[in-house]
């Protein structure tokens, strides 16, 4: 049986198709893990490739920037030549420039490899996501499948610091890298017997000039994000980026006004649903990347846990994220879309003021379990409900443009809000310390302004999601 998808190009095997979803899933968990297994293993590759902590920071900043940076045209890409050709070359490219990350003896071919990872991801996200509203147009089906997407991304935020710290502490670094060629491979192999191929649309002319400058926008805003965390927020640098990123995008405005086959049609911001989605799903990614990278810090450096140990104490998280992205559809069926996203948002803010008041010798059990236990409740059921709100309503032929924007969304506020809470925590700390408070005191009230800050964040996020209401108008 041949299910034809709401764009008239493409066409999938519909009898396999929740079997199809859980190898894009596994691709997608590939783009999460990566985004944290390697913190873990910064230290001792620094070390073993000679890199200055600023050469290190690079080793992430490569992959973000590059993904960051090709969302959109990697989104517009998948409409313009089909979908599973793009996942399919994104995810190649992926399992290659793991390998030669992996394989790496230079700090410059280390950096190399995890630019060209960056770069395969912005292929692989946008098409995948693509291919999920294509295999699940039904809204009841696409609930459960984006509830199946959520959880594998939690899994893939919490696996990271666990196998990051197992993987290089039995097998040394470059497995951290290696992990992802035997996953990556299963998924080539699967995925082509799974879904057919789509005709591709290439018969449009593919905006260049429009592709350059969002382009060249993107890489500046998130490079002037990344530059805030090491030079501060008032350097020349991250300054002259964001007027860069501002003339950029107002070039790429001017164009897309103009040229008959945009690259993102200016006109699907009028869809209600994906203006306040994407907002939504940037907003909760800057609490989320800012929480998770305070949370890891203040487990070790202040409760002396190890990095194998802060794994396990995050798995309680996942595992509550998990449970809750697998009932989220029926939630929504039940209440409704966008009561079930601010109802989650809630949940996560209530969870970020509780573990703001954990002190600077908290103990798991009393302190720490049940806040990141409502944090994963909250963030399941948001991630998933934001994301279904971000791609409803759209088009068939602007699937894998819906699945750029999210992805870019995500990463943008994800590059904010470390830059912006990271700093907030920052300046916090350093001024208790100069005023002679000790440093584990000083770090923890830094890391509680933090929390703090990702409440309120996340309070914004529900606010934003109660302007939205379906049907949209286009």
């Amino acid at each position: 049986m041949t299910l034809t998808a709401p764009s008239p190009t493409t066409t999938v095997r519909s009898s396999r198709r929740w079997l199809a979803l859980s190898f894009l899933a596994l691709a997608q968990f590939l783009v999460v893990l990566d985004a944290s297994i390697v913190n873990i293993a910064l230290p001792v590759l620094g070390e073993q490739l000679a890199m200055s902590t600023a050469a290190l920071a690079w080793v992430i900043t490569a992959y973000v920037l590059a993904f960051g940076g090709l969302l959109l045209l990697g989104g517009r890409l998948a409409d313009r030549y089909g979908r599973r050709r793009i996942f399919l070359i994104g995810t190649a490219g992926f399992v290659a420039a793991s390998a030669l990350a992996g394989f790496s003896f230079s700090s410059e071919m280390l950096l190399a490899a995890r630019a060209l990872q960056g770069m395969s991801a912005a292929l692989l996200a946008p098409s995948a996501l693509a291919l999920l509203t294509q295999l699940f147009p039904a809204p009841g089906d696409r609930s459960k499948a984006l509830g199946v997407w959520g959880g594998v991304a939690g899994i893939g935020s919490a696996a990271g610091v666990l196998l990051g710290g197992v993987l290089t502490g039995a097998f040394g670094w470059q497995s951290v890298f290696f992990v992802n060629v035997p996953v990556g491979v299963i998924v080539l192999v699967a995925v082509p017997l799974l879904i057919s191929r789509d005709t591709a649309s290439a018969s449009e002319k593919l905006d260049v000039w429009g592709a350059v400058t969002i382009t060249g926008a993107l890489v500046a805003i998130v490079g002037a994000l990344s530059a805030v965390e090491q030079v501060g927020i008032l350097h020349p640098l991250p300054l002259g980026l964001l007027v860069v990123a501002v003339v950029l995008g107002a070039a790429f405005i001017a164009i897309e006004q103009r040229t008959a086959s945009p690259l993102v049609p200016l006109g699907i911001f009028r869809t209600r649903t994906l203006a306040i989605g994407n907002l939504v799903v940037l907003l909760v990614g800057a609490g989320m990347v800012a929480l998770f990278f305070a949370l890891s810090v203040y487990m070790q450096a202040v409760l002396g846990y190890d990095a194998l140990t802060t794994g396990l104490s995050q798995l309680p998280l996942a595992g509550a994220l998990v449970v809750v992205a697998g009932i989220v559809p029926a939630l929504v069926q039940r209440l409704g879309l966008t009561p079930t996203l601010i109802g989650s948002l809630l949940v996560l803010a209530a969870g970020l003021v509780w573990l703001s008041f954990a002190p600077a010798d908290a103990g798991f059990v009393a302190h720490l379990l049940g806040p990141t236990l409502l944090i994963g409740i909250g963030l399941g059921g948001a991630f998933v409900t934001a994301t279904q709100l971000s791609v409803d309503g759209v088009e068939g032929g602007e699937a894998g443009l819906a699945g750029g924007l999210v992805n870019t969304s995500q990463q943008i506020g994800s590059a904010l809000g470390l830059a912006v809470l990271g700093t907030v925590a920052s300046l916090r700390t350093e001024a208790l310390t100069a005023a002679g408070v000790a440093v584990p005191e000083a770090m923890t009230e830094g890391f509680s302004w933090l929390f703090l800050g990702a409440a309120a964040v996340t309070v914004a996020g529900a606010v934003v999601a109660g302007f939205a209401r379906r049907p949209s108008a286009r």
